[in-house]
């Protein structure tokens, strides 16, 4: 069997990445998961370790400067989001079928970094759809639902970039298709 190549998974605000990926988590053990890391403050229920690494902007730009991010970015103009490249080496060296939920300008830096992983993308069922998760969220004020709804435009826009589609119509289909995927590659 050849060595499992890394996955990467993005889409649009409110798709539900999280979700699919919690799901994969909870279903599927033998596929590793990346744990990003955040600027942003942790939501109702987020763990650090868990669900983010939460930190300063400080100790994460000095990640960035050392290295230690195989992709960063600043998301919706807010918060800095990025994955610490040094466990999806170590995931890779151990042979696991490794997972990285990120956005679609991370997935631009994997891409240029290591063009070899298979690049997927999550799409909403429908434009209205994908307005009503984000509202339905409750996480975010009017003005931050405004900004993530224009960059899901043009995030949208970028599927033809990836190498694979999956529409998120319904959460454990589209997450075992997303298996089924990494298993096959």
């Amino acid at each position: 069997m050849s060595a499992p190549r890394l996955t990467v998974l993005a889409g649009p605000t409110a798709v539900g990445k999280g979700t699919v990926a919690a799901w994969i988590r909870e279903h599927h053990p033998e596929v590793w998961l990346s744990v990003s890391a955040t600027t942003r403050p942790p939501r109702p229920g987020e763990q650090d370790g868990v669900h983010y690494h939460f930190m300063s902007g400080e100790e994460f730009a000095d990640k960035v400067s050392k290295g230690e991010m195989l992709e960063w970015a600043v998301v919706h103009g807010r918060a800095s989001y990025g994955t610490p490249r040094g466990p999806v080496d170590e995931a890779l060296a151990a042979g696991k079928l490794p997972l990285l939920e990120i956005d679609l300008q991370g997935a631009r830096q994997v891409r240029a970094s290591m063009p070899e992983a298979c690049f997927v993308f999550l799409a909403p069922p429908s434009w209205d759809e994908l307005v009503g998760r984000l509202e339905g969220r409750g996480t975010e004020t009017a003005e931050e639902r405004a900004v993530r709804l224009e960059t899901a435009k043009v995030e949208l826009a970028a599927q033809s970039e990836f190498d694979r589609v999956i529409v998120n119509d319904d959460i454990r289909r589209a997450a075992e298709e997303l298996v089924s995927l990494m298993r096959s590659d």
